[in-house]
């Protein structure tokens, strides 16, 4: 019996996001592993992969068992190699390949953990930004396609499995290179797909805004309409354009600039008092004054307010909000779920105001 190990060179690939962010290059390694099975206990690991930089260029590492009974070898030499590593970079691998390669570890006996490394989940860090990037799915090669990224490999991981097996009866140099194959594409695929980490950190650091203007456009109806419209300096560089609309908002980015675009509103809307049981309300006028001053007021043209009816109204230039983010908050009535803050002259000076704002759009728009 024999294991086999495969060393590949990458020529001339360039990973497009800074990894130094997270670590220096030669300390982080990407993993990917192929079995016969979900579970540990009723399947073989036939092959770990791996990629890591030396000198600045990226190679390709793979441990493969010829025989089921060398997956104890393959462990060994897997765990002893990635011994000199800090940080492991996997897709799905909290899921599978970390608990996996665990569960192999305990049944040969085999000391190997991941205590002392730090892991970043590509799929974790990128699923949450799936409606961003308009993609049905984030399985990996969904997430390929989005970058443009074709592979050599036309199997997926369930169809190898017979081929592990009838190679494993009957070994031949074509079997192999399939298997090897299709792994060494995954391992690819990972570092291309970090580039899509961009994404993740466009939600997770400040976004700036440049320039803050207003425009006026024509809707469906042929109404005229306002909006804000957000010129941003992005945290990252996107490897490639998005385009969302959510909650009447707009987003467009491309590089490491975009612009957000919000709708205003010019309307009559009610600030709610809190404390209702310190206020009248005057159903002739149509809004609350403090007990303080209800001296002033005829008994007959005032009533306790109810947390309903307690408020002032203000028409005004407003922008939306869902949480309260901005106050005071304004709404339309009083079971409003959509709140407003008042777009003074003051607050459209204020740039960190909106760079804030800017932030808390772009997380509402992507549902997080």
């Amino acid at each position: 019996m024999r294991m086999r190990i495969e060393k590949k060179k990458l020529e001339n690939f360039i990973v497009e996001y800074p990894l130094e962010q997270i670590a220096p290059l030669h300390k982080i390694l990407f993993i990917d592993i192929e079995t016969t099975g979900f579970t540990a206990k009723n399947s073989s690991l036939y092959l770990i992969g791996s990629a890591y930089c030396r000198d600045g260029e990226w190679y390709i590492k793979q441990w493969f068992a010829d025989y089921y009974e060398e997956e104890k070898d393959v462990l060994e030499a897997f765990f002893a190699f990635a011994s000199s590593f800090t940080h492991l970079i996997h897709f799905n691998g909290n899921n599978f390949d970390l608990p996996y390669l665990l569960q192999k570890c305990d049944q040969h006996g085999l000391s190997g953990n991941f205590d002392n490394f730090k892991g970043i989940d590509l799929y974790r860090r990128i699923s949450p930004y799936k409606f961003f990037l308009n993609t049905p799915n984030c399985k990996q090669k969904t997430l390929e396609g989005f970058l443009g990224i074709s592979r050599e490999d036309k199997y997926n991981g369930g169809q190898l499995i017979n081929i592990y097996h009838t190679y494993v009866k009957n070994p031949s140099d074509f079997l192999y290179r399939l298997l090897i194959l299709h792994n060494r594409d995954d391992m690819k695929g990972m570092l291309y797909l970090t580039a899509l980490l961009s994404y993740h950190d466009l939600f997770n650091e400040e976004v700036r805004v440049k320039k803050v203007q207003a425009a006026s456009y024509t809707d469906s109806d042929g109404s005229n309409r306002q909006m804000l419209l957000m010129k941003l300096s992005l945290p990252c560089t996107l490897p490639r354009p998005v385009s969302v609309v959510s909650y009447g908002c707009c987003f467009n980015g491309e590089g490491n600039e975009g612009t957000l675009k919000a709708p205003v509103y010019e309307e009559e809307l009610k600030y709610f008092y809190s404390n209702y049981k310190d206020y009248y309300y005057l159903p002739a006028e149509d809004t609350a004054i403090h007990k303080s001053v209800s001296s002033f007021v005829d008994r007959t043209y005032r009533v306790q307010a109810t947390a309903a009816t307690c408020y002032t109204r203000k028409f005004s230039t407003y922008l939306p909000q869902w949480d309260v983010q901005i106050e005071p908050f304004f709404k339309r009535d009083f079971k409003s779920k959509e709140l407003f803050f008042e777009l003074t002259e003051e607050r459209k000076k204020d740039r960190e105001l909106f760079s804030m704002y800017a932030g808390y759009l772009l997380h509402k728009m992507a549902g997080i």
